[in-house]
């Protein structure tokens, strides 16, 4: 049976020599595999063209009851990228974002909210004129509160620590390893005020957006213990500056 699905592409691994496995985020049923032919046909080429990582998609797939791996047919956009691909800083910060998502994300099953999110963020970035510096610590952060670990900001009071491990804020740490000292906790506060719409106001160096970024990427690992370790963010740390 084959059912009319939307997705974003998140990457395609290589199989064999005539497939490959694309991983898809898709509105229906969560995260998805597919198994692509590959050649060197007019049609294989504009498939592979629409299956490009964070390709905004619609498609057919055959589904089967009990099948890990799908195949599809009949790929078209959503929506046309015009500069994420071309400018080289938005393709940085797009691969980020698919490696984040393709550690983070596991569950086969329906989340609407999830899927709006990163599809409206995908279009975002690719038309943001400015604020790209920060866009990725942005995503980040509030990719959290679909996976049920955004920290808890109302505990928040100026002075505070942040306890990693619970999320939430406090007076003084408690005796635990993971907390960060009331200098850092408040910048944990800060990025929670940070939307897509205003994240060009926030003006940070170098050193600060990659501390933030490594103290995001920790906060994950303790709560995500499928993240393991990224490049990507390395390739962002000497991005911006």
């Amino acid at each position: 049976m084959y059912e009319s699905i939307r997705g974003v592409v998140l990457n395609s691994i290589k199989y064999n020599e005539r497939h490959n496995i694309t991983h898809i985020y898709t509105d229906r049923h969560g995260m998805m595999a597919f198994l692509v032919p590959q050649g060197k046909t007019a049609a294989a080429r504009m498939r592979a063209a629409l299956l490009m990582p964070l390709g905004l998609v619609r498609f057919e797939a055959h589904l089967k009851p009990g099948r890990d791996l799908h195949t599809l047919r009949d790929v078209q956009r959503t929506h046309a990228l015009q500069q994420l691909y071309a400018d080289p800083v938005k393709n940085a910060v797009g691969m980020f974002v698919c490696e984040l998502l393709s550690h983070t994300i596991q569950e086969c099953e329906q989340n609407e909210p999830l899927f709006r999110f990163i599809d409206t963020s995908v279009r975002i970035l690719d038309e943001l004129p400015h604020g790209v510096a920060n866009f990725h610590i942005c995503f980040l952060y509030h990719l959290g509160a679909f996976l049920g670990i955004e920290p808890d900001v109302s505990t928040y009071r100026e002075g505070d620590w942040f306890d990693m491990q619970a999320g939430t804020f406090g007076r003084f740490p408690d005796g635990g390893c993971h907390h960060l000292e009331p200098e850092q906790a408040r910048v944990i506060h800060l990025l929670s005020r940070m939307t897509y719409a205003n994240l060009h106001l926030f003006r940070f160096n170098r050193e600060e957006r990659n501390r933030m970024l490594d103290v995001m990427l920790s906060y994950y690992r303790l709560h995500q213990s499928t993240l393991g370790t990224l490049r990507s963010p390395e390739i962002l740390k000497q991005l911006f500056v």
